[in-house]
């Protein structure tokens, strides 16, 4: 069943210099804006995914309650259902397609805030690339978010991290049917084959120790790598996959003109903030993220003590959704006591 709706907004002038005939956005929401307009939650989908798997801490008597928030759930750009190369009309179709950076996205997503009422935003949450456009949002508009939870992220993409992504673009660079993404047909070869590179990276080695696999029901190492890993990249555009590293390579709020650098950056950022890597993530590690705090003034660092790697905050483990879950309903009860 389709949940989500459209934002557009037309010539819409990227951080690239290029001006999108029609930037669009797509979102669902869920509860009620109150009279005031500060009872909003932003939650920011991170990348392959869709709102549809940022479900995980909502519900009646969750962390996020629809009877208590106004919960906007947002779709990065290159993800199928907002701009991305495979729904967007020539000339900015397939490979084409412009960079839309995380603080294109966040201005779209801000946009839309605007359209809907809302004056305040309580909290600004999500995992991975969800958690690079969180740190932008509480850069780029400080006075705009009461609390922000960013989780197995960054405020910035590190040179190691860099160097993963651009491995993943080369190996489906190497696959003939790619084209440079002219393709006629899916590179589905190379895309399998991201899938396997990429596999070692998500859940990392403690995941692997305990056969965490068979959590999720698979029955073998080859089973979870075909039947999950190859499986889902098969299934991606893969110049919609490629806008979306090329977004994630580009992440870095030190890069806005309104900041003299990263730490000026981290500076600005006066929400009430809990920044949460994965104590085992490979893409971004709790060193940097203790970094980050140390130059915030109203920050911690809250480590998610778990073995499942950058998956600790995908929602697939029981036990690290409580630890998430306990940062989210801190948050909000904090930032009812923030004068606005």
């Amino acid at each position: 069943m389709n949940t989500h709706q459209t934002f557009c907004v037309t010539d819409f002038a990227l951080e690239c210099g290029t001006v999108l005939p029609e930037a669009v956005l797509a979102y669902e929401t869920m509860g009620t804006l109150d009279p005031d307009g500060r009872n909003a939650v932003i939650y920011c989908s991170h990348f392959g995914a869709t709102h549809e798997q940022c479900k995980f801490l909502i519900g009646a008597g969750a962390p996020l309650d629809p009877a208590r928030h106004f919960i906007v759930l947002t779709n990065l750009s290159g993800n199928g259902l907002s701009s991305s190369p495979d729904n967007t009309p020539a000339p900015f179709s397939g490979p084409n397609f412009p960079l839309m950076t995380i603080r294109d996205n966040v201005r779209l997503q801000r946009a839309l805030a605007d359209h809907l009422g809302i004056k305040h935003v309580a909290l600004v949450l999500g995992h991975s690339m969800g958690a690079l456009q969180t740190f932008e949002w509480a850069s780029s508009y400080p006075d705009f978010v009461a609390a922000a939870l960013p989780y197995c992220g960054a405020a910035r993409v590190s040179d190691h991290n860099k160097a993963f992504l651009e491995g993943m673009v080369a190996i489906l660079a190497c696959d003939p049917a790619f084209r440079r993404g002219y393709y006629t047909n899916p590179p589905t070869m190379g895309l399998k084959a991201v899938g396997r590179a990429w596999s070692a990276w998500a859940p990392t080695h403690g995941f692997y120790r305990m056969r965490a696999w068979e959590q999720l029901g698979f029955e073998s190492l080859s089973a979870f790598l075909v039947d999950y890993w190859e499986k889902t990249f098969a299934g991606f555009d893969a110049n919609n996959m490629l806008s979306q590293v090329r977004t994630w390579l580009a992440a870095d709020i030190g890069t806005h003109p309104d900041h003299a650098g990263f730490e000026a950056a981290l500076a600005s950022i006066t929400a009430r903030t809990v920044v949460m890597p994965g104590a085992t993530d490979a893409y971004f590690p709790k060193e940097d993220a203790a970094f980050e705090v140390s130059q915030m003034p109203n920050a911690e660092c809250r480590p998610i003590p778990s073995d499942w790697g950058h998956w600790a905050g995908s929602g697939r483990n029981p036990k690290d959704n409580d630890f998430l879950g306990a940062a989210v309903r801190e948050l909000l009860n904090d930032c009812r006591l923030v004068p606005v």
